[in-house]
């Protein structure tokens, strides 16, 4: 999802020496990054108020006044500094146009606007009992939709590394460095994120089997 690091690495560089021109196509790189995760987690009825678009542009606008900064003591991969601007101009769209307290984004809504992922169908493929017939296995739609069911279910950790581990496609080094963990606990909190949906979804499962036999 996110662009590939050593260019960035050369782009930051000419940045910091005072290439204009570099932070201008370093942005760009990773301006559809920052849409796609924009339009994963900004909830539907925000929409109604706040467009994707504007969200992205106020991204890019923060990071600029803050590149200076983090040029100065990084800490973290440029790519993960600039998602987390874009989490935190989510929770402040939210914060906003909403008179409630902070909600989760992920569970507001469909994970995927505008049809199927990929990620949740490789993501129902890898959880689904391979001992199901083919004719009891769901169609594409249909898994994608039981999918993102069972991961609303899921309480807002377990939703969110699952989230970043398969439709952020971060690995589990970035997703440890995100979260402040040890890379080892960062697995060992994936893994049981996983065991947790998959029991989300083996009554569904089941009830598919049964109601084909």
């Amino acid at each position: 999802m996110w662009p590939e690091n050593e260019q960035t690495q050369n782009l930051l560089a000419r940045r910091k020496d005072g290439d204009q021109t570099a932070w201008n196509a370093l942005l760009q790189r990773h301006r559809s990054a920052v849409q796609r995760l924009v339009n994963m987690r900004l909830d539907n009825r925000i929409r109604q108020r706040v467009g994707v678009s504007d969200v992205v542009q106020d991204v890019m606008i923060e990071a600029n006044r803050r590149i200076d900064r983090y040029l100065q003591d990084p800490g973290i991969d440029f790519h993960l500094w600039l998602r987390q601007i874009a989490k935190d101009r989510i929770i402040d769209a939210h914060r906003r146009h909403r008179a409630t307290a902070k909600r989760s984004v992920d569970r507001e809504q469909r994970l995927v606007q505008g049809g199927v992922n990929q990620s949740t169908i490789n993501l129902g493929n890898q959880l689904r009992d391979n001992d199901l017939t083919p004719a009891a296995q769901a169609t594409r739609r249909e898994m994608a939709n039981r999918m993102e069911d069972a991961l609303m279910k899921l309480n807002d950790l377990d939703r969110d590394i699952i989230i970043m581990r398969h439709y952020e496609q971060l690995s589990n080094d970035e997703v440890s460095k995100t979260l402040n963990l040890k890379p080892a606990a960062a697995s060992m909190r994936y893994l049981r994120a996983l065991r947790k949906l998959r029991n989300q979804l083996l009554p569904q499962q089941v009830d598919s089997q049964t109601t084909t036999s």
